[in-house]
C-alpha cells in the first residue's frame, strides 16, 4: 500500500527553550525519531545543537511573530508546540518586587501565552496540530520562597485546561506537563531577588529552603524521562490534560494533599523545607 504525503512528511516541532535542560533533551530525542525540529533561543549557538535553532524571545510579541512565520513559510505548517522556555525566581513574597514578579510571569506565563497565540491560527487551518505546555509540580504545591515561580505554573496549568475546552473541535490537542526535580540547568539559572539575603527576618529560613531544593534538583531525574513523556503524547490518540514527571514521592505528595487536612499537609512541606 501507497502511502500518502501526509503519512510520509515529517512533523514539524517546535521546542521553545531548546539551548538547554528540558527543551534540548526534548530536541535530540525527537530528532533521533526524525521529527523535523525547531529549536528557539534568544542567543542561539551554532554548531552543537540537537535541531535547527532559530533566535526566538518569548517575552517579545514581534520575537514570537517573526519566528513562527519563519517555519510556516519554510515548512508550510507546524504540528506540535512545547512550550518550555521558562526560569525561577527564589525569595519570599515580601522581598520580591512588583517588576520581579512581572518578569516571572513574562517568560513562564505570557511567553506561554504568546507562542499559544500565533501558532493557533495556523494549527486551525491545518485542523490539527498538538500543543504541549510544560508546567510544574510547584504549581499544585506552592513551595516556600518560590512564590513567583509556583505562581506562574498555576497560571499556566490554568490556561491550559481553558485552552484545551476551546480547541478541541479543531482537532487541536492540548496537554500539560507537570515536572519535579529534574537534572537540568534550571538550578544554575534560578534567580534570587535583590532584597532575598538583604532582609535578615527571612535569610535564615530562605537559606535552608534554597538548600534543600538545590540537593533535591541536583539528584532530581534524567531529562530524558521527559523527552520520552513528550513523544508519547505527540503520538497518543487522546492525550490526558495532564501528566506528572519526576520523582514518585513528589508525584505521590500532588495526589495526598486532596486526603490531608491542610494544616498537617502545610506541616509537612514546612517540615520538607526545614523551615
Amino acid at each position: 500500500m501507497t502511502q500518502n504525503n501526509d503519512q510520509l512528511r515529517a512533523k514539524v516541532v517546535l521546542i521553545t527553550g531548546a539551548s538547554s535542560g528540558f527543551g534540548k533533551s526534548c530536541a535530540e530525542f525527537l530528532s533521533a525519531k526524525g521529527y523535523k525540529v525547531y529549536g528557539t533561543s534568544r542567543k542561539p549557538a551554532g554548531g552543537s545543537a540537537p535541531c535547527e535553532m532559530i533566535r526566538m524571545d518569548v517575552n517579545d510579541d514581534a520575537s514570537v511573530t517573526q519566528g513562527i512565520r519563519m517555519i510556516v513559510e519554510k515548512e508550510g505548517r507546524i504540528d506540535v508546540v512545547v512550550n518550555n522556555a521558562g526560569f525561577g525566581i527564589a525569595g519570599s513574597v515580601e522581598d520580591t518586587s512588583v517588576e520581579e514578579m512581572k518578569s516571572q510571569f513574562e517568560t513562564n506565563y505570557f511567553g506561554v501565552f504568546r507562542v499559544c497565540r500565533e501558532v493557533l491560527p495556523v494549527m486551525r487551518r491545518q485542523q490539527s496540530g498538538t500543543i504541549i505546555n510544560v508546567g510544574s509540580i510547584a504549581g499544585s504545591i506552592g513551595v516556600p520562597f518560590q512564590g513567583a515561580y509556583s505562581a506562574s505554573k498555576a497560571a499556566v496549568q490554568s490556561i491550559t485546561e481553558v485552552l484545551r475546552m476551546e480547541v478541541k473541535p479543531y482537532g487541536i490537542r492540548v496537554a500539560l506537563i507537570d515536572p519535579g526535580d529534574f537534572k537540568t540547568g534550571f538550578t544554575d539559572s534560578r534567580v534570587k531577588t535583590k532584597q532575598a539575603v538583604a532582609n535578615p527576618d527571612y535569610t535564615d529560613r530562605f537559606t535552608k529552603a534554597l538548600q534543600t531544593m538545590e540537593v533535591e534538583e541536583r539528584k532530581g531525574c534524567d531529562p530524558l524521562k521527559l523527552a520520552e513523556l513528550v513523544y508519547k503524547i505527540i503520538n497518543s490518540k487522546s492525550p490526558r490534560l495532564r501528566y506528572m514527571a519526576g520523582p514518585v514521592m513528589e508525584i505521590f505528595a500532588v495526589h495526598l494533599r486532596k486526603f490531608l487536612p491542610s494544616k498537617l499537609f502545610e506541616s509537612i512541606i514546612m517540615g520538607n523545607y526545614h523551615i
